[in-house]
């Protein structure tokens, strides 16, 4: 019987690519379908961004690119981290890839070993225990939960913490909650990773630019930490460019040719011509990064008011990123219209998308049941109407009588 590698056998499918497929099937069927699965802006690349692209191609930028990105990108991207961030790198410190994703997969599949740990404070993005799988690694999930936030504490970190740690996973602002932790909130965490010598932290900071609290904050910052963290970010969620591919870690430099290594056998370097609107990106005016920033923080404030007001959904105030993660757990045990029941959030999504054809994520997925995921990256109108339909809907559910 023909049978697939163990190791693909032990990851799971993208439950949001998942979600966002079925939804996609059923627009195709004619049904309006509203999509607030995919972590994905709604606007379009900039125009000056497309401009540098368009002049790329006529300059034949079309071969291939050193395995770790066009020195003239990775001098912009020193640049931006030296600007906005107040950190010090040079080229050798940088290595660009095919999106955020591969870059932290690079850095998982570069530093641990098959029996390892990784932290990861959970809720999570979905692919982040995937990748440590994929790594022979040993996902250790911290539960950081509503009541809190959905922020890890010290104290949750130590205990967490084994002779077989090696890497922490911490994304801030945060996908799925938005949560973003504060400058002393990291510091905390940084004095307890430096106790530990083998210890990394994974930043992945691609949500950096759509923040509502304020400026965005590092944990590469504090003494001893630029040594022991991997930054992650990239031009996918800030500047609309998702499908460009093009990502990017700032790291010691041992890290950088381990991770240069590994990209140079399995993909090289990414896609010439993105790499130079990427370029366009970084060097151009901010403008359109604040007021993409500024549409977000309306529809957060949008979607935040009209969750409140449906009964039975418990809500936090998310502080970036484009996403809110209700607590959805008071539905559990109740029985739809069509008698099919409801006893988790994958459950509860799968009924929102077939009574209400608004597609979410169930927290089953980031390591949350309680919860569900909406990306409020879609308009006010689609926004307005797809909460009125969640509203009927969840109305509508009839619990099992006892």
């Amino acid at each position: 019987m023909p049978q697939l590698s163990n190791r693909l056998q032990r990851l799971a499918p993208s439950a949001t690519l998942a979600m966002s497929q079925k939804s996609a099937e059923m627009k195709a069927q004619g049904i309006d379908v509203i999509n607030m699965s995919v972590g994905e802006p709604d606007f379009n690349t900039p125009d000056h961004i497309k401009l540098a692209a368009k002049v790329a191609v006529d300059q034949n930028y079309s071969r291939y690119s050193p395995v770790p990105g066009y020195p003239e990108l990775r001098k912009a991207i020193v640049k931006k981290l030296k600007d906005e961030n107040g950190l010090d790198y040079s080229v050798n410190e940088i290595l660009v890839s095919n999106g955020a994703k591969q870059s932290v997969c690079n850095t998982v599949m570069a530093l641990v070993n098959p029996g390892e740990e990784v932290i990861i404070p959970a809720p999570y993005w979905v692919s982040y225990p995937q990748m440590a799988l994929l790594a022979g690694g040993t996902p250790v999930y911290v539960e950081a939960t509503f009541e809190q936030n959905f922020k890890m504490t010290p104290q949750q970190l130590e205990a967490a913490i084994t002779p077989k740690t090696r890497l922490l996973i911490l994304c801030s602002p945060s996908n799925p909650t938005g949560s973003v932790y504060n400058k002393e909130e990291l510091r905390a965490l940084a004095n307890i990773i430096l106790k530990y010598d083998n210890l990394y932290v994974l930043a992945d900071e691609i949500y950096e630019h759509i923040n509502y609290v304020g400026h965005h904050e590092s944990i590469a910052q504090f003494p001893g930490m630029k040594e022991r963290t991997i930054v992650v970010n990239g031009v996918s969620k800030a500047y609309a460019m998702t499908g460009w591919r093009i990502g990017y870690i700032a790291a010691p430099e041992w890290i950088v040719k381990g991770c240069n290594k590994l990209q140079g056998q399995y993909t090289s370097g990414p896609c010439s011509v993105s790499q130079k609107a990427a370029e366009a990106a970084y060097t151009a005016s901010q403008e359109c990064v604040e007021e993409m920033r500024q549409a977000f923080e309306r529809r957060r404030n949008l979607i935040v008011e009209l969750a409140q007001q449906i009964p039975g959904l418990e809500v936090n105030v998310p502080e970036g990123a484009f996403y809110l993660f209700p607590k959805c757990s008071s539905f559990y045990g109740s029985t739809a219209p069509d008698g099919k029941p409801v006893q988790n959030s994958t459950d509860l999504a799968m009924y929102l998308l077939e009574q209400a054809h608004v597609a979410t994520v169930g927290g089953d997925a980031f390591g949350d049941p309680d919860c569900f995921r909406m990306s409020y990256a879609t308009s006010d109108d689609n926004i307005r109407e797809a909460m009125k339909r969640i509203a009927e809907a969840l109305a509508k559910l009839v619990k099992w009588k006892k």
